[in-house]
């Protein structure tokens, strides 16, 4: 079996066990979504289902998930890494608190969580709000500018740059097979969502993408949470398209607001220049989504 049929299978069987476990349990047989596992680099890899793209790592001391999608998802994902690490998974890193990246945390059954301090703040403000506290597993370890911590023969550091797509995002670098998880902070050819009310700011997401760069090097791997046609696996050069995206857009803003353009007049810019491309991920994240957004940014005092 070559390695294309084998994530092929493996992600369709696991898939398979999830949906008889539930059709078991009397709950509806909806077909099983579409997922599958990729390995990067030295047993770090990524997971695409339904939501932010999920990374991992599995080595001798079991397995390390960042992100963990939706229930449904998370499942698939969580049996999957099981099956590949027999001491089980060990710990899940989130990126950010949004739902499509933290709503499965309980289908790892870790009493490890770590997070940023901020995305903890947000994660549980925005349950409350909603009343799904229920449902919710939260970080248990945070931090506010870096966490390191080795497994196996890995290093992984996790590392806050500031306030970007939201307030609290962090990157996480499993530096030995130099792979970047880098959560929501990277849309690869898609308009992004962004957390105005968590604390995102676009002229600092600029620069966490500049900064975050910085410390890759050439042959650095980079996991985006979302992204045209599923293509999540990025280089640098991808990082640096982002940033010139978001310069763009702001500055297009910015330029509005100066000439006394409302809102609704900035937003009617048809297509960015040079990001003729870009697609919008859902109904909501368009280009007059994210313009509104940079003017909200640029207007405000």
């Amino acid at each position: 079996m070559n390695r294309r049929s084998f994530i092929s299978t493996t992600s369709v069987g696991v898939a398979g066990l999830v949906l008889a476990r539930n059709t078991a349990a009397g709950q509806p047989t909806a077909p099983p979504p579409v997922t599958s596992f990729t390995e990067l680099r030295r047993g770090v890899g990524m997971f695409i289902g339904t939501g932010g793209t999920i990374g991992y790592l599995v080595n001798g001391d079991g397995a390390i998930a960042v992100d963990s999608q939706f229930m449904n998802t998370a499942e698939i994902c969580a049996a999957g890494l099981k099956q590949r690490a027999p001491k089980g998974i060990a710990m899940l890193l989130n990126t950010h608190h949004h739902g499509d990246h933290t709503g499965g945390n309980k289908a790892y059954g870790v009493s490890k969580i770590v997070a940023h301090a901020n995305c903890l703040k947000s994660h549980k403000a925005v349950t409350e709000e909603a009343k799904t506290v229920a449902d919710q597993a939260y970080a248990t370890t945070t931090f506010t500018d870096v966490w390191t911590e080795k497994f196996g023969d890995e290093t992984i550091e996790g590392r806050y740059y500031g306030a970007g797509h939201t307030g609290g995002d962090a990157v996480y670098h499993f530096q030995q097979a130099n792979v970047m998880h880098m959560g929501d902070l990277l849309f690869n050819r898609a308009h992004p969502n962004i957390d105005r009310a968590q604390g995102a700011r676009v002229d600092s997401w600029i620069t966490v993408l500049e900064a975050t760069a910085k410390r890759a090097s050439a042959d650095t791997i980079f996991i985006a949470g979302h992204a045209k046609d599923n293509v999540v696996r990025n280089t640098r050069a991808e990082v640096m398209r982002f940033r010139d995206y978001l310069t763009a857009v702001l500055e297009h803003a910015r330029a509005g607001v100066k000439a006394g353009q409302s809102k609704e007049e900035v937003q009617k810019l048809p297509v960015l220049k040079g990001f003729e491309d870009n697609v919008s991920p859902n109904a909501r994240l368009t280009l007059a989504f994210v313009l509104g957004i940079c003017y909200d940014e640029a207007s405000a005092k």
